[in-house]
C-alpha cells in the first residue's frame, strides 16, 4: 500500500523575518493533532560549511546547490512517511537572494544562466500547497548577534515579492504582526486536517 503524497508547506522571504520560528508553530499545532512531521531547513548554512558563498556573495552555483539541496531534503522527507513537509527556505528564496546578491554588487550574470536557474525554481512551485511569504518590517530590531546588512536585506525582501508576483505563484504573505502570524498558522492546519480528513 502506497502512502499519500504529503502536504508541502514551504515557506520563504529575507532573513530574520521569522521564517523558522512561524515553522516550529506550526509544527507544533500540527503535531498536537496527531499529525506527523518532517522539517527541512539549514541550507544557507550547509552551503557555507562546504566552502559556498552566501548572502550578498551568492553565486549561480550556490544557489543551484540551495536549491537542488532543498528538492532533495523535500524528496527526502516525504519518503519517509511524514503527512506534512514544512520547506523551510522554498526553491524561489535562493533565486530571490540570488538576484539580490547581484543587484548588490552591481554584477550582471548570463542571461540564459538566471533563466536556467528560474526555470529550476518554477518547476518546483507546483508541488508546494502552501507557499507563506514573510515580509520584512523595518521597524522590528534584528538579532544583534548577526551582522546583517540592511540595504541587502531590502533587496531580498523585494525580489522575495517580485518572483512570487510575476509569476503568478499563489501564496499568503506574512507580515510580522502577531494576527498576520495567527492567520498563518491557522491556515496551515485548516488545510492539514482537512487533507488528512479525506
Amino acid at each position: 500500500m502506497t502512502h499519500q503524497p504529503p502536504i508541502t508547506i514551504g515557506v520563504l522571504g529575507t532573513h530574520s523575518t521569522g521564517k523558522t520560528t512561524l515553522l516550529k508553530r506550526i509544527q507544533m499545532e500540527l503535531r498536537g493533532h496527531g499529525l506527523t512531521v518532517a522539517r527541512t531547513g539549514r541550507l544557507a548554512k550547509r552551503a557555507a560549511a562546504i566552502g559556498l558563498p552566501k548572502m550578498q556573495h551568492h553565486t549561480a552555483a550556490s544557489t543551484e546547490w540551495i536549491i537542488t539541496q532543498g528538492i532533495a531534503d523535500e524528496i527526502a522527507a516525504a519518503a519517509q512517511g511524514a503527512d506534512v513537509v514544512l520547506a523551510d527556505r522554498a526553491s524561489f528564496d535562493a533565486l530571490a537572494y540570488y538576484h539580490a546578491a547581484l543587484e548588490y554588487r552591481g554584477a550582471h550574470s548570463h542571461r540564459l544562466e538566471r533563466e536556467r536557474l528560474r526555470l529550476l525554481a518554477s518547476t518546483q512551485a507546483p508541488k508546494y500547497d502552501l507557499l507563506l511569504a514573510t515580509v520584512l518590517d523595518p521597524d522590528v530590531p534584528v538579532d544583534q548577534s548577526h551582522d546583517y546588512d540592511h540595504r541587502y536585506r531590502l533587496l531580498v525582501d523585494r525580489h522575495v515579492h517580485d518572483l512570487l508576483a510575476d509569476d503568478g505563484i499563489p501564496h499568503q504573505r506574512v507580515t510580522s504582526d502577531h494576527e498576520s502570524h495567527t492567520r498563518a498558522i491557522e491556515r496551515a492546519l485548516q488545510l492539514c486536517l482537512q487533507e488528512a480528513a479525506v
